[in-house]
């Protein structure tokens, strides 16, 4: 199988459209799909300052191939360090309570190949680096490589929080998967969400909207909704995944209760050397 790396925020968004099919046989969660991954792009990329680097590595059996098997990743500099994640962990919120994420592999094989490819990818690096992919299923054949492929590797399982709709207790719900609706409540959403994850909300929202993947329900209240809540929809061929995205009530219907577990895997390089160096630095300076 053949490794490539694509750099730039145009040719990933090329990979991204050429891997919906992949992404389909794996059943990957809305959050690992198109639709979403090119709205957290468009988001980071719209930022003024601090803007990610995505690049996505790709398995392929043959050049122009179908792929195999790909990673999306984000590379931020934090000082002189450079932060790996995957790419849309921190455009903004996230729905909890199962695995968000995904690397994509149709086999052991491309999983293999592509966990030797991230690995390569980072040693390449110049500078320290960090790595955090989380959100990931238990058992993922490619992190699990990953892991075993970096010394000082580790991986955590974490069980994070579903949001519960329970609106119909409360009161009279008005639901509706109209992009109009969605509109019409969106300002009530965004001032409730922190500024710098507005973009992200507001771009996947009506992107999702459009699809016909995005529930707005909203209990009405003196002015402003009671409660509102975003519901991501993944129809399958067993039925529709109901998937609460974000909320908020002052007047209940929404509790959260613990989740699937997902599993991070977190590596570095060079951090030890550049902790020699300050100290080195600061050394020199006092004398």
């Amino acid at each position: 199988m053949l490794i490539r790396v694509a750099d730039g925020r145009a040719r990933v968004v090329g990979e991204i459209r050429a891997l919906a099919p992949l992404m389909s046989a794996l059943a990957a969660p809305v959050p690992a799909r198109g639709p979403w991954l090119t709205a957290a792009l468009n988001a980071q990329s719209a930022r003024p300052f601090h803007r990610p680097r995505c690049r996505a590595v790709v398995v392929e059996q043959h050049p122009q191939g179908r792929p195999e098997g790909a990673a999306l990743l984000s590379f931020r500099r934090r000082g002189p360090v450079t932060a790996v994640t995957l790419l849309g962990a921190e455009a903004g919120p996230v729905p909890e309570g199962r695995p968000q994420n995904r690397l994509y592999a149709r086999d052991d094989a491309a999983a293999d190949r592509l966990a030797g490819g991230v690995a390569e990818l980072l040693d390449g690096l110049r500078s320290p680096w960090t790595l955090r992919l989380a959100g990931l299923p238990l058992g993922d054949p490619t992190v699990r490589r990953l892991a075993a492929a970096m010394p000082g590797a580790s991986l955590a399982t974490t069980r994070s929080r579903r949001l519960v709709d329970e609106l119909d207790t409360v009161g009279e719900v008005h639901r509706s998967l109209a992009p109009d609706q969605l509109e019409r409540w969106l300002p009530a959403v965004l001032a409730r969400v922190p500024v710098a994850e507005r973009a992200f909300l507001r771009a996947a929202a009506r992107l999702h909207a459009a699809i016909g993947q995005l529930e707005v329900a909203v209990v009405p209240g003196a002015g402003q909704p009671a409660a509102v809540l975003l519901t991501l929809l993944d129809r399958r061929a067993d039925g529709v995944d109901r998937w609460p995205w974000w909320g908020a009530s002052a007047v209940g219907g929404l509790r959260r209760e613990l989740g699937s577990p997902w599993v991070a895997l977190t590596a570095s390089a060079g951090l030890a050397e550049l902790g020699r160096r300050g100290v080195a630095t600061r050394g020199a300076g006092a004398g």
